[in-house]
């Protein structure tokens, strides 16, 4: 008789998962514990260089068709090198999952909710420095860029996704005296594909993580410019207790891992964050493959954006030039929910713009382990090579008001940079540069309703934006106006940072399918309920009483 075939105590009692609080964002001040231990996590990290394996059923696969994992910031210094998987992995991984969904799925949703306590705990406490030192080499991140996302933002999801599970189970239909009705909330059957992207380790570990405690397994594809991350990240499952096979860990070239998962029979889902191109892509090729499948595999994903700030004359002035350089440059302006579109009224221009420049000729921009840094480098030349196409075409086209300067020799350093657009349509305020861009245009403060509609129309994504009002009618009319074109709104209030438990995030339109992670909207699609009904008083006749004649 095999492990899962032996029979297992029943649990007595109804157990609660711990009522979860937010991760306190820790200050890295000056002398500060954490301080001192990030720093020399920093310098013994930076001196190693990693061999990093598959992971597929809990063994460590070494391919031999490797490539390099560098600093941005120092793109000479290799911090990894990195086995590449093949069509052959991916299928053996594919088989490692389907292999550990018996047992797993199996547990008791409590059970797999204490792994991922079990990983926030160790995050929170002996794991926090490691992973955020790895953020900071491997993506360019700063140390609070860093903490709040691969150290709060995860904590937070491994804290209060089992919350929302539990709010999930508790949901059960209604039942009389004569019968029980019961919803049984089941794992996807077979694997799901977790496609993962470099500018925040916290999706790294939610999108197959979240799938993963529902009862599903999990084939996880991470961004090939975030593998120190990443592969932290399984360490990190093997030290909670994770068995091996819930998660599979293929990195390598998209094309060969992507062609085998999605045309695989077994594939129950798909768990994505990245491009709009490359999620169309994967649908259409999910929906060529239809006939092959033996369920039609859950899809969901977080995409493009092109964030707006929208303000009223009415706009509080130093709150607003704030939330442009802090939301517009932060971490490059590599989020997906960096402002890169700003609606600026002629009254108040002059002045915002006095301050934000000012602002900006203050960034010091350069390598992240100097912590006087507000910004780092962009993640990559392709990056680099992109975003500095579109400040030759603003110097050329447009105003550049402030910054425009760049230098790759070392690291892939770019200036913030803020750009008037010579009309509402220029190419700057429509397309998603991904990098530190900030174009603005300045309306007439009597075309406000104009400009909502402007907004509104402007781009094919809807992910985050912002209004900045005082008048409390302008902020009822942007409310409403702009109902649908952000899946995240903020009302004075930068339209980055979103929290866990606070702020559910996601996109509709071009953005994605907005199944909001951090809530129990994203769990409820990993899982497949099943009605059952017990009747405690079967009719024994099949007759009915309209069938007797009066």
């Amino acid at each position: 008789m095999s492990e899962s075939e032996r029979p297992r105590a029943a649990w007595s009692g109804t157990r609660r998962v711990p009522v979860p609080v937010n991760d306190p964002v820790r200050s890295y001040a000056p002398g500060s514990p954490e301080k001192l231990e990030l720093k020399a996590r920093l310098a013994s990290m930076s001196r190693e260089r990693l061999d990093v394996p598959l992971i597929i059923g809990g063994r460590e696969v070494r391919t031999g068709n490797t490539a390099q994992a560098v600093m941005p910031h120092d793109h000479g210094h290799v911090l990894a090198d990195y086995h590449k998987a093949g069509a052959a992995d991916v299928e053996a991984a594919i088989a490692a999952a389907r292999e550990a969904h018996r047992e797993w799925s199996a547990w008791p949703w409590e059970d797999r909710a204490a792994v991922m306590l079990k990983a926030a705990e160790l995050l929170t406490t002996s794991w926090r420095a490691t992973l955020n030192a790895a953020t900071m080499l491997g993506q360019s991140k700063t140390a609070f860029q860093a903490e709040i996302d691969s150290a709060c933002e995860l904590i937070d999801f491994w804290r209060f996704n089992p919350h929302y599970a539990q709010q999930l189970m508790a949901e059960q239909p209604i039942s009389d005296h004569t019968m029980w009705n019961q919803a049984e909330y089941r794992a996807l059957e077979g694997f799901v594909y977790a496609v993962t992207p470099f500018n925040f380790t916290a999706i790294g570990g939610n999108l197959p993580t979240a799938p993963a405690l529902m009862g599903n397994t999990v084939v996880w594809k991470p961004a090939s410019s975030a593998i120190p991350s990443a592969y932290q990240l399984m360490k990190i499952y093997e030290a909670a207790g994770m068995p091996p096979g819930v998660i599979n860990f293929v990195p390598g070239d998209p094309g060969p891992v992507s062609g085998v998962a999605l045309s695989h029979a077994d594939l129950a889902g798909v768990h994505f964050t990245g491009s709009t191109e490359v999620f169309n892509s994967m649908w259409k090729t999910i929906g060529e493959n239809m006939a092959r499948y033996r369920s039609y595999p859950r899809v969901v994903g977080e995409t493009g954006g092109k964030d707006f700030i929208l303000a009223h004359a009415s706009a509080d002035v130093a709150a607003l030039a704030v939330a442009i350089v802090r939301g517009g440059f932060e971490y490059q302006g590599q989020k997906c929910s960096a402002p890169s579109r700003v609606y600026l009224p002629r009254s108040l221009a002059k002045d915002v713009l006095e301050r934000v420049t000012a602002m900006m000729g203050e960034i010091k921009v350069g390598d992240v382990s100097d912590f006087r840094n507000f910004m780092g480098a962009v993640i990559d030349k392709r990056a680099f090579d992109r975003i500095t196409g579109y400040i030759a075409d603003a110097k050329a086209n447009a105003r550049v008001l402030a910054g425009g300067g760049s230098h790759g020799e070392r690291g892939y350093f770019i200036e913030p940079t803020l750009v008037e657009a010579p009309r509402p349509d220029y190419r700057l305020m429509c397309e998603e540069i991904f990098g530190p861009v900030v174009t603005l245009w300045i309306y007439d403060d009597a075309r406000w309703h104009e400009t909502l509609d402007l907004v509104d129309a402007t781009s094919p994504y809807a992910l985050t934006g912002a209004v900045f009002a005082q008048d409390r009618r302008a902020l009822r009319e942007a409310i409403s106006g702009l109902r649908h074109a952000a899946g995240n709104f903020y009302v004075n209030d930068k339209p980055t940072g979103a929290v866990v438990g606070q702020q559910p995030f996601g996109g509709a339109r071009g953005s994605g399918t907005n199944d909001k992670a951090g809530s129990v909207l994203n769990l409820l699609r990993w899982v497949s309920a099943r009605s059952m009904k017990e009747n405690f008083a079967p009719p024994r006749e099949y007759g009915y009483p309209f069938m007797t004649e009066a």
